[in-house]
């Protein structure tokens, strides 16, 4: 698997993948209804920010990630990301790869932490990688995240030192 920059060209074939996790409603904070133009914006970031997909040797797009300063000024220090697979891709690293990748970038851009403001307590599969990659749980804002099938849940907030 090579992670590389994402282009405006690689939206076609994250799309369609990036529309069915949002539109499902149970791992983003994203309105579920997003259109194509607003998310292309909010996830193909400008430098210094970044955002990266994972091809397999064929070129095939496997997920994505996008990194970036989690808030501006005096909070600059602390980076952010988040990250899709493609669930016909699930299972194979796809996740970790992008998770440690972004690792690396915030330590090299010189960020001093990464933090996670909105982890769904029930997406226990990203609780579980995070967690294995040293992040912690450093609370969880009860009900703060509308679930389509569990109601009201947690929003952790995940944070790591770089």
């Amino acid at each position: 698997m090579l992670i590389r920059e994402a282009t405006r060209e690689d939206w076609a074939a994250i799309w369609p993948f990036f529309h069915r996790i949002v539109a499902a409603g149970d791992t983003f904070t994203y309105p579920t209804d997003l259109g194509e133009s607003d998310a292309r914006d909010w996830w193909l970031l400008a430098r210094p920010n970044r955002t990266v997909v994972a091809v397999d040797d064929t070129g095939t797009v496997l997920g994505t990630a996008k990194m970036n300063n989690n808030h501006m000024g005096n909070g600059a220090h602390i980076a952010s990301a988040s990250y899709m697979v493609d669930a016909a891709h699930t299972g194979r690293g796809v996740g970790r790869a992008l998770c440690e990748y972004s690792l690396e970038w915030a330590r090299e851009a010189g960020f001093r932490a990464m933090q996670f403001n909105a982890v769904v307590e029930t997406n226990t599969h990203a609780v579980k990688l995070y967690e294995s990659l040293g992040f912690t749980v450093l609370g969880t804002l009860p009900e703060g995240f509308r679930h389509p099938v569990h109601g009201y849940v947690g929003l952790h907030i995940m944070h790591r030192e770089l």
